[in-house]
């Protein structure tokens, strides 16, 4: 029967490639307990943090990255 499928499939048009040649952006993921929401937040254009807000309350977050940090992907914001 016509109209029973439905095709999934890419349309066959690349990507566009991320400006800085990486194939991701880099994030760690935040479960925001004011609001009981899980959410990613993303390291910001110098490196040196990673930044964002609930996605409910707008509390920032901000997580510095630094020589001596952790291997954690994922925290619990207060």
């Amino acid at each position: 029967m016509a109209g029973e499928n439905l095709d999934l499939s890419s349309d066959g048009l690349p990507s566009p490639a991320p400006r800085d040649g990486r194939t991701g952006r880099n994030f760690v993921g935040i479960h925001f307990a004011c609001c009981d929401v899980y959410s990613r937040i993303y390291l910001a254009a110098d490196r040196a943090a990673y930044q964002g807000n609930c996605p409910r309350c707008a509390k920032p977050v901000l997580i510095r990255v630094g020589p001596g940090g952790t291997d954690s992907r994922f925290f619990t914001a207060y």
